[in-house]
């Protein structure tokens, strides 16, 4: 059976039919016909050996990198085969949101199931059906927090850039500012200027990335402490991954959890289509955007799913509205309840520690060629800022050139690089041994 089977020929006459046409022209009647276009320019029909060769030519114009060293937000990980073929059965892959919901009993079990393990990972209370992404969760956090006299957010300058740019883009809309707090030399929160800035009594939440931006490990906790003293919202954008090593959000005091899911399963996939997770304790929870699966009883005292808090436009009245989020990463949450399923948290676990024993074999050994030195002495993730006496630009071409995909050129002197458990030795050791080849033929 094909991934998606179509109408037949007999179906399209049947509902023609029953609306009273002959053709699917009628359909487009009242459509001006100086706006219909009689044909397309799309190529002549091909066989399918040539479109196979025609394929084949095209995908040799995308490099197909043989090691990977860059993370920023998107990692390669070992995903099960189990994931990907639980997520291409027709029954997922072609359903969209229901708006008959609970006939949709299995969409639903599905995003509940979602929604549990979230929790878990976690330790909040509630969590949505999920966002489009890492940076829409953490701009939507920041509109959960936002109220008339509080429209404020403080972020850590160490968060994604990225992240940062649609926090300011959603806070434009709210009417709402942001202000940075920056970070010290090894590279982790400034306490003293996050206490500073809270004299502002305007401040309605602080956003914190951990690991951050830079691959290193906040003292999460000690920033939830003091936290306790001020009336704002603690808010953690965190790598789900990291979280099976890492204390959760919910044990170092923030009250909303949020972040990028793509390690949970999904694959580069040139950009997208990623998974954003939103999570909160229970007194947050009216103000989620979103949808929220509950669990319940029918008629016939069976388990049965039903939809138990709809906060968008679409469903309640428009000023009530919390957000005009419409739809959730229904199959990509779906991808990363197989992943976990298929893992378990002692595989998740070793993931998450093979990537950190990897990143640091390969920091040792950049700093091994003499090109690099450290930048931030605090712990790191798998992630880790480097400084470099070559031409950062350069050396990421030349890389590229042996099919090697550099750490991420932050500027002339810095690269973030990245490891997981994906990483081996052997490739660590040629790309340290490709670096002193590069110096050695200047």
């Amino acid at each position: 059976m094909g991934d998606y089977v179509p109408s037949t020929e007999a179906q399209q006459k049947e509902m023609l039919s029953e609306l009273g046409l002959s053709s699917l022209k009628e359909l487009y009647k009242d459509i001006p016909s100086e706006l219909i276009l009689d044909e397309l320019d799309i190529p002549h029909e091909l066989s399918q050996l040539e479109i196979e060769r025609e394929l084949k030519a095209l995908s040799k114009k995308s490099q197909d990198f043989s090691a990977i060293y860059r993370g920023a937000g998107a990692y390669e990980h070992y995903i099960p085969p189990m994931v990907r073929k639980v997520s291409a059965k027709e029954s997922f892959l072609t359903a969209y949101t229901p708006y008959q919901t609970e006939l949709s009993q299995g969409v639903l079990q599905n995003i509940f199931e979602y929604q549990s393990i979230i929790c878990e990972f976690t330790g909040m209370d509630v969590s949505n059906a999920s966002m489009y992404d890492g940076a829409s969760a953490l701009s939507e956090a920041c509109g959960m927090c936002y109220s008339k006299k509080r429209k404020k957010t403080l972020i850590a300058s160490s968060v994604n850039p990225l992240y940062k740019q649609v926090v300011k883009t959603y806070a434009h809309a709210y009417g709402a500012d942001v202000e940075e707090v920056s970070c010290g030399e090894d590279g982790r929160l400034d306490l003293d200027d996050l206490q500073a800035k809270f004299s502002d009594e305007n401040v309605a939440c602080f956003a914190l990335q951990q690991p951050n931006f830079y691959g290193v490990i906040e003292d999460a906790k000690a920033i939830g402490d003091i936290l306790t003293e001020f009336k704002v919202h603690y808010i953690i954008c965190a790598n789900p991954l990291m979280l099976t090593t890492l204390k959760s959000p919910h044990e170092c005091g923030a009250d909303i959890a949020c972040g990028e899911a793509q390690p949970l399963g999904l694959a580069l996939n040139f950009g997208g289509p990623y998974l954003g997770y939103l999570a909160c304790s229970q007194k947050l929870m009216r103000q989620m955007p979103g949808r929220i699966v509950g669990q319940t009883t029918d008629l016939d005292g069976k388990r049965s799913f039903v939809l138990t808090l709809q906060t968008r436009e679409q469903h309640i009245r428009r000023e009530k509205a919390t957000s005009n989020i419409c739809t959730n990463q229904a199959l990509c949450a779906l991808s990363a309840c197989v992943y976990v399923a298929s893992m378990g948290p002692k595989g998740m676990r070793e993931a998450c520690t093979q990537s950190m024993k990897y990143a640091r074999y390969l920091k040792d050994k950049l700093i091994e060629t003499g090109h690099f030195s450290e930048v931030y002495s605090s712990e790191f993730a798998y992630e880790f800022v480097l400084k470099t006496d070559l031409e950062a630009h350069k050396l990421e071409s030349y890389l590229a050139k042996h099919n090697i995909l550099s750490g991420l050129v932050l500027d002339d002197e810095h690269i973030l690089w990245c490891a997981t458990e994906m990483s081996t030795k052997d490739n660590i050791d040629e790309l340290a041994q490709l670096i002193k080849s590069y110096e050695e033929g200047k």
